[in-house]
């Protein structure tokens, strides 16, 4: 059964309260009998809602071609430009294949166009007109401010899209993991910052000039309480206290310790 109103949910914590302040006045002194005395009555009696049967919403399957369509409508509004790659990231059942007919629709329809947006990536791809607008409105050489986004978030491609860049002698691996964080600059990935806060892989040269700008934004992200506290001990697989970048850190605000750096809110 469900209910349509919240007041069912919250009922139980409500008849805890109720029955612990009973416990509680049976133990005072002086209330022998008052504590005994019940507020039954019409008065005090409550509906709580419109309870329904649940078997109408989960009697039958779902249209397929419907579905399929819903979900090549969510996959344009969750990226703007969707391609082969993203499909396969997301581990829908049949790959691109399964959606390539629902999205056709959606172009005749007039709801998103298909074109070659994103060198290098499967050749049929769809995007929103919105999406493309903003893609053809933004120079090549157009400087852009650093972002911090999740590992998992969407808007971040690497690690399912497109892949991480590979750097020689690198040993450890970034992975789109759950509190994981990636500091983009120019549409591609800077620092990735491990999901226990104590680790920093660096994606690109120490000499690139984007490498500031990005620690930057990772210090402020991290004092506006945007981000978790940062536990740094080691950048690269190499301890962070002796490095080149602490004295970079401290200047952003990094607090020193025998081991580690710490920056939080």
């Amino acid at each position: 059964m469900t209910n349509d109103a919240w007041a069912p949910l919250r009922a139980p914590r409500l008849t805890l309260a109720r029955a612990q302040r009973a416990r509680d006045a049976r133990l005072r002194p002086g209330r022998r009998f008052g504590a005994r005395r019940g507020r039954a009555g019409p008065g005090h009696t409550q509906v709580q809602g419109r309870w329904s049967l649940t078997s109408a919403l989960f009697g039958g399957e779902a249209d397929p071609a419907q579905r399929r369509r819903t979900l090549a409508e969510l996959l344009l509004e969750r990226y703007g430009i969707v391609t082969r790659e993203q499909v396969l990231a997301e581990g829908i059942p049949g790959g691109f294949a399964s959606l390539y007919e629902a999205l056709t629709q959606l172009e005749m329809l007039g709801t998103c166009r298909r074109g070659y947006f994103i060198e290098g990536l499967g050749g049929a791809q769809f995007a929103l007109p919105g999406a493309v607008e903003r893609l053809r409105s933004q120079r090549a050489d157009e400087a852009t401010e650093p972002v911090v986004l999740a590992a998992t978030d969407p808007a971040q491609p690497y690690g399912a899209a497109l892949p991480w860049p590979k750097r020689d002698g690198q040993d450890r691996k970034p992975a789109r993991a759950g509190g994981a964080y990636v500091v983009l600059a120019g549409a591609e990935p800077v620092l990735y910052v491990e999901r226990s806060g104590r680790g920093i892989v660096t994606l690109t040269d120490a000499a690139d000039p984007r490498m500031r700008p990005s620690f930057e934004a990772l210090a402020a992200f991290v004092i506006a309480g945007r981000g978790r506290k940062l536990s740094l001990e080691k950048v690269d697989g190499e301890p962070v206290v002796g490095s080149a970048w602490e004295p970079v850190l401290v200047e952003l605000g990094f607090r020193q310790g025998p081991r580690k750096l710490t920056l939080s809110a």
